[in-house]
């Protein structure tokens, strides 16, 4: 278990860009420091960063107010400041390969061509945990920059407001090294299992 864990949600800093799906890193760490009663975002580190403690362990939120290609210098200054390792990193970050709705966890790994992730394995390297948020796929490549730079739509609420309360109820799974707990719990809030029928005995008999 970390003695201090540094979440850094992902996205662009205005009013602009705030609903954009490129921002939902914001989000989440908003959800997160809302539902744990962190104290204000107060400027720092070249972003905005609240503190708390969930489930035993001492979280810093960070959301980089460099714009996205530039998130590394952020999260890099808090490190040092914090003497915190790239292992007790978790990035929280938008993934076009992933279906709107879902999510992954990973460690370690590319960038996969995220330019915030590529600013983080500037400044960091590539040994960090990520929350992957999917948030579909355009489906032609030229059309991407478009499709994350566009608002979430009223009918994208319908998944992406439970998916943000899971994720900070249970955030406290992720901060002490349950990532497997931490999935499951997400899932079962955001895609409840339906009830079996009578009769049904689950094995599919």
């Amino acid at each position: 278990m970390p003695a201090v864990l540094l979440a850094v949600g992902l996205g662009n800093p205005g009013k602009d860009y705030a609903g954009n799906r490129h921002n939902i890193g914001f989000m989440a760490a908003d959800s997160i420091v809302s539902r744990h009663g962190f104290g204000p975002f107060r400027a720092r580190f070249q972003g905005k960063a609240a503190e708390g403690s969930i489930d035993g362990v001492k979280v810093i939120v960070l959301k980089p107010m460099t714009y996205m290609n530039e998130s590394g210098r952020s999260l890099a200054e808090a490190c040092r400041f914090y003497k915190i390792g790239p292992e007790n990193v978790i990035v929280l970050h938008d993934e076009i390969d992933l279906e709107a709705g879902r999510i992954r966890l990973k460690d370690g790994g590319g960038h996969a061509g995220h330019n915030g992730l590529r600013s983080i394995h500037d400044h960091l390297g590539p040994h960090y945990r990520r929350l992957r948020m999917g948030v579909g796929h355009p489906g032609a490549k030229d059309e991407v920059v478009r499709h994350v730079l566009k608002d979430f739509s009223k009918a994208d609420k319908a998944w992406l407001d439970p998916l943000l309360d899971a994720i900070a109820e249970y955030f406290g799974l992720l901060a002490t090294g349950d990532n497997a707990g931490f999935l499951n719990k997400v899932a079962l809030a955001v895609r409840p299992q339906k009830p079996k029928k009578k009769g049904e005995d689950g094995n599919g008999l």
